[in-house]
Order: structure tokens, then C-alpha cells, then sequence
């Protein structure tokens, strides 16, 4: 099993150096944006809204983590609690955390959503606040939920400008748990034609990206893990796993 995970690494690294590999991955992310390609695809019967690479990292995180909470912002349909809340559920199968559990945080849980969430069997490991992740009350409730908690992901997607990202990283990635990671979302943003967002607030130079720049300048305890990007080569964030070190 080393030599193979020897060789998955060192397939890593090449890849991360293949410029056409890197470039073709590229063109892909740019044409498939504006089809809503990212938006085809569900998660045990609910709307995920994530490329399947990201969904394979995120899965891949939540069984090395093994966390006993993940925090999420922005939760749309629900399909990435629900995928959360199954991943936890098959790590306590296999002998983890019987009772972790996932918080979602979103200012608008729209009620179809929360009633078809709250309908879901994976329910019973969600929780959700509705509210502006940003706001000092809803920071304060999320903190809450952390006290006792022992290893802490968390994942950042709801509005993409670069000062809501900021002001998320400043609330929740000290919240991460030494060893975790806090993963922002959408950081691909930054790398895509600004034409690419007409009725959004945010693009390229105002972006989750530029979040997670500004952010790692004054906390080194963050590091980029590239070694994810360069695996997937095809994700929505790129630079936006970031990992805690210390």
C-alpha cells in the first residue's frame, strides 16, 4: 500500500507540472461554467450543486479528518449537508464519531428546502441556523456549537465577494481544528472572465480568492494545500483548501 500511495504522490506532483493537463482542465472550467454544468448533479435525492471532483476531495477530508462537526455556509438545496452528514454517518459505521454532526448556516433557507432537509433520513446529524453567516449573533451561535467539539472542518459557500469571504474566514477558520482544514468555495471566480458573472456582485479581483490571499498574509497557522488542486485539476477551489498547521 506505500509504493501505491508512493506512486499516487509523485503522479500528484507531475501532474500540478503538466501544462497542458493544467491548461485543458482550465478550458474545461471556463466552458462549463456558463452552462451550469456544476448544477446537474444531486446527492441522495438532493440538489448538490458541486463539481464531482470537489465532492471526491470533500469526501476524501471528512474520512482523514474524521471530524465530529463540520460547519458549512450557504446551503441552497441541501444536497452538500446531506452529502456531510452521509459521509459522517459512514465514518461511524466504520467505527468513528457515533454522533457528529453537521451545521449549516444560510441568511435565506428557503422553506421547501428546509422542509425537504429536515424530511431526509441523513437529518438526523444536521442542524441549521438561518441568518447572515457574518452577523456577530450568528457567529456567537456557531461558537457555541463548537464548545466541546474536538476536530472541526469547515466550509465556506455562500456570497463569493471578497469582503463577505473575508469577514467568514475572520469568523470560522480559527474555529478549525489543527490537522483540518477550512475549505473556501468558488475561489475559481478569480481565474474566469468577469462577462462570466453580469448579475453577480462579485468577480475577478473581487472574489473568494482574493478572500483567502488577504487572509493568509496575517494567519500563518494557514496553509494552501496544493497537493488537492493538483489532483483534481478541475475545481471550482483552486487555492481555497486551506489547512490548518498549527
Amino acid at each position: 500500500m506505500k509504493i501505491f500511495e508512493q506512486e499516487v504522490e509523485g503522479r500528484i506532483i507531475s501532474n500540478g507540472q503538466d501544462a497542458i493537463l493544467n491548461s485543458s482542465a482550465e478550458v474545461f472550467m471556463k466552458t462549463s461554467t456558463v452552462p451550469k454544468y456544476s448544477y446537474n448533479f444531486s446527492w441522495l435525492g438532493r440538489p448538490i450543486i458541486q463539481y464531482p471532483q470537489d465532492i471526491i476531495a470533500m469526501q476524501e477530508l471528512i474520512w482523514s479528518v474524521q471530524p465530529d462537526l463540520i460547519i458549512e455556509t450557504g446551503i441552497a438545496h441541501g444536497g452538500s449537508l446531506i452529502f456531510s452528514a452521509s459521509m459522517l454517518e459512514l465514518n461511524a459505521i466504520c467505527g468513528g464519531l457515533q454522533d457528529a454532526e453537521v451545521l449549516g448556516i444560510d441568511i435565506d433557507i428557503r422553506s421547501h428546502n428546509h422542509e425537504a432537509i429536515e424530511a431526509h433520513p441523513m437529518f438526523k446529524r444536521i442542524s441549521m441556523i438561518q441568518g447572515s453567516s457574518v452577523a456577530p449573533d450568528i457567529v456567537d451561535q456557531v461558537k457555541t456549537k463548537v464548545s466541546g467539539k474536538q476536530r472541526v472542518l469547515v466550509c465556506l459557500d455562500s456570497n463569493h465577494t471578497y469582503k463577505h469571504v473575508l469577514a467568514e474566514l475572520e469568523a470560522y477558520a480559527p474555529l478549525t481544528s489543527v490537522g483540518s482544514y477550512c475549505v473556501v468555495f468558488d475561489t475559481v471566480v478569480e481565474d474566469l472572465p468577469k462577462e462570466m458573472f453580469p448579475n453577480r456582485p462579485w468577480g475577478p479581483g473581487n472574489s473568494p480568492k482574493t478572500a483567502v490571499w488577504e487572509y493568509l498574509k496575517t494567519h500563518p497557522e494557514f496553509e494552501i494545500d496544493k497537493s488537492i488542486q493538483h489532483k483534481l485539476l478541475i475545481t471550482v477551489a483552486p487555492d481555497g483548501y486551506l489547512k490548518r498547521i498549527n
